[in-house]
């Protein structure tokens, strides 16, 4: 009872600590990196999709993304989806490729981008207390139930303090990693 519990806990925080590096990853660094705009949305074939469905994207040079898309239809309309997302990035297209030219960033906007990250390091925190709430929750219940000793359930709870230890040590890194990133001129 009390594993699974612990198990479901793990899992649940891991995919937290996952779901934080990916919202990292789209956060732009002084580079240009494909994560960037791979999960923008445009309409396409009747339907919504990435544009990592409809275009490959590649980094020739450091500050620079090329899209190629797969139908030349679709450039203007993965243009216009460019222009219109967060990026801040005016794209250009030469009929067969959209190059995303990336300029450096000044000083206040590496700092800006320093607290988004440190914002979502923080949201990010709050699910991982949920999920550690949550488990004390089902665990206190067992032990209620007389599912469990006290015993038990005491140390299932430190072993659920330990693991969520664990894991907003490995948001912290994550957060610090980006702050690197975002710092390195």
């Amino acid at each position: 009872m009390l594993i699974e519990i612990l198990a479901e806990a793990d899992i649940s925080m891991t995919k937290a600590v996952q779901a934080l590096e990916r919202e990292l990853s789209n956060i732009r660094t002084g580079r240009a990196s494909a994560s960037l705009v791979e999960e923008i949305e445009i309409e396409a074939y009747g339907a919504t999709q990435p544009i990592k469905a409809v275009a490959s994207v590649s980094v020739p040079e450091a500050r620079m993304l090329v899209l190629q898309p797969w139908d030349k239809s679709l450039i203007e309309v993965i243009e216009r989806a460019l222009e219109k997302s967060s990026l801040g990035i005016t794209p250009g297209n030469d009929g067969n490729v959209i190059r995303l030219p990336f300029p450096p960033l000044s000083e206040d906007r590496r700092n800006e981008l320093v607290k988004i990250v440190f914002q979502k390091v923080e949201e990010s925190k709050v699910s991982l207390r949920n999920v550690r709430r949550s488990a004390i929750e089902d665990i206190r219940e067992a032990e209620k139930e007389k599912m469990v000793s006290e015993d038990d359930a005491r140390r299932a709870v430190e072993d659920l303090e330990e693991l969520t230890q664990k894991q907003v040590k490995n948001m912290d890194e994550a957060g610090k990693r980006k702050e690197g990133e975002v710092l390195e001129v």
